[in-house]
C-alpha cells in the first residue's frame, strides 16, 4: 500500500518526520506538505480536510507547548549555568502552584554564588508560607560575610515571626544606638530623686546588637528602654547625695550594665552611656512643704470641728435656759392664783399683802441703787 493510496498513513509519516526540537515549526510548510500529499493520493475531499485539520491541531499544540515551555527556558539556563540546577519539571510545578518562579530561582542562584546550597523546595515552602525569600537570602549572605552562623531554618523562622531578619543581621554586625528615653516618648528625660531630695534629669544612650539566638520570642527595644530607665532610677534613688551622682555619672552606667538588663530580650547590651544629666527641683523640700500644708489643713479642720461643737453646745445651753425661763414664768403665773386662794380661804389678810408689796418695793429700790437694773416691782 503506497502513501498516495492511504492519506492517514501519509499524515502519520509526516508527523513522525516532524522535528521534536524546541524550534518554532513552520505552519505554512506543514499545510503545503499536507495539501501536496492529499493531491498526490488522489483521495476524496473529505480525507484531505481531515488531514489538514489534524495537522493544524498538532501544530497548535506544538505552538502552545513551545510558548509555555519557552517562558521557563531562560530561567532554566540561568540556573544551570550558575551551578544552581533547577529541573524544568520543578519550574513548571512551581508555576502551577502559583509560586513566583523568578524570585525563587534568583534567590537560589544568589545563595549558591555565596557558597550556600539552599534547596529549591525549602525556598518554595518558605514562599508559600508567606515569607520574604529575597530578604532571608540577603540576611544569610550578610551573616556569612560577617562569619555569623545563620542556618536557613532559623532565618526563615525569624522572618515568619514578623521580624526583619536583614535588619537584625545588620544590627548584629553594626551595633545600634537606642535613646533612653525614646525621642517620641511621653517624657524627654528620666527623672529620679536622690536621698537628699534633689531631682536629677538624665538622658542615656544604649548601644545594642541583635542576639540572633533569642530573636524569636525575645523582647523588643521598648523593653530594653524600660529596663534601662528602671535601673537609672534605682541607682540614683540609692545615692545618698545628688552631688556624688553628678561627680561620677559613669557609676550609673556600671551599676545598670551589671544588672543584666538584656536577659530575655532580642538584644545584647554593649554599653550604657549617660548623655546628659541636669539638676531638677528640690523634691524633698516640696514634699515637706506639702506635708506641712496638709498638717495645717488637718489642724484647721480639727479646730473648726471643735468650734462647731462649742457652738452647738452653746445653742443647746441657750435652749435649756429658755426652757427654764419659761418654767419660771409659768411658776410666777401661779403666784396670783395662790394669793387669791389665800384671800378667799382667810389664810392671808390685806396687811399681809401690803407688807409683801413693801418688801418687793424695797428690794427693787436697792437693786436700782446698786445698778442692778430697772425695778421689777409688779404693778
Amino acid at each position: 500500500m503506497s502513501i498516495a493510496r492511504c492519506p492517514l498513513a501519509a499524515s502519520l509519516a509526516l508527523l513522525a518526520a516532524a522535528p521534536l526540537a524546541l524550534a518554532k515549526p513552520d505552519t505554512t510548510q506543514l499545510l503545503g506538505s499536507a495539501t501536496t500529499l492529499a493531491q498526490a493520493g488522489g483521495g476524496s475531499s473529505t480525507g484531505q480536510m481531515v488531514i489538514i485539520i489534524v495537522i493544524v491541531i498538532v501544530a497548535l499544540f506544538l505552538l502552545i507547548g513551545l510558548f509555555i515551555v519557552g517562558g521557563f527556558i531562560n530561567l532554566y539556563i540561568q540556573a544551570l549555568l550558575s551551578n544552581a540546577h533547577v529541573g524544568l519539571l520543578e519550574i513548571i510545578g512551581m508555576r502551577l502552584r502559583k509560586v513566583d518562579v523568578r524570585t525563587v530561582i534568583y534567590s537560589r542562584i544568589r545563595a549558591v554564588k555565596a557558597g550556600m546550597d539552599v534547596p529549591t523546595n525549602a525556598l518554595e515552602t518558605h514562599y508559600l508560607a508567606g515569607g520574604r525569600v529575597p530578604n532571608v537570602i540577603s540576611a544569610m549572605i550578610a551573616a556569612r560575610s560577617a562569619k555569623i552562623e545563620l542556618p536557613f531554618q532559623t532565618a526563615a523562622a525569624i522572618d515568619l515571626a514578623g521580624r526583619d531578619i536583614l535588619d537584625a543581621v545588620l544590627t548584629s554586625v553594626n551595633p545600634k544606638v537606642i535613646d533612653c528615653p525614646a525621642q517620641n516618648g511621653p517624657r524627654p528625660t528620666i527623672d529620679a530623686v536622690a536621698k537628699d531630695g534633689i531631682q536629677l534629669k538624665v538622658k542615656a544612650r544604649v548601644t545594642v546588637r541583635t542576639n540572633l539566638k533569642q530573636l524569636v520570642g525575645g523582647a523588643t527595644e521598648e523593653t530594653v528602654i524600660a529596663r534601662v530607665g528602671q535601673g537609672i532610677v534605682s541607682t540614683i534613688g540609692s545615692a545618698t547625695d545628688h552631688k556624688a551622682v553628678l561627680e561620677n555619672p559613669d557609676e550609673i552606667s556600671r551599676k545598670v550594665l551589671a544588672s543584666g538588663l538584656d536577659v530575655g530580650t532580642a538584644f545584647e547590651i554593649l554599653s550604657i552611656d549617660i548623655a546628659d544629666i541636669d539638676v531638677g527641683d528640690n523634691i524633698g523640700a516640696k514634699l515637706q512643704a506639702d506635708q506641712a500644708q496638709s498638717n495645717k489643713q488637718m489642724a484647721q479642720a480639727e479646730a473648726e470641728k471643735r468650734r462647731a461643737l462649742a457652738v452647738a453646745e452653746e445653742q443647746e445651753f441657750k435652749a435649756i435656759e429658755q426652757k427654764n425661763r419659761a418654767q419660771v414664768v409659768l411658776a410666777e403665773a401661779e403666784v396670783p392664783k395662790a394669793m387669791a386662794d389665800a384671800f378667799r380661804s382667810g389664810n392671808m389678810g390685806i396687811m399681809d399683802y401690803y407688807r409683801m408689796k413693801n418688801v418687793q418695793a424695797d428690794t427693787s429700790m436697792r437693786d436700782a441703787i446698786a445698778g442692778g437694773g430697772q425695778s421689777n416691782t409688779p404693778r
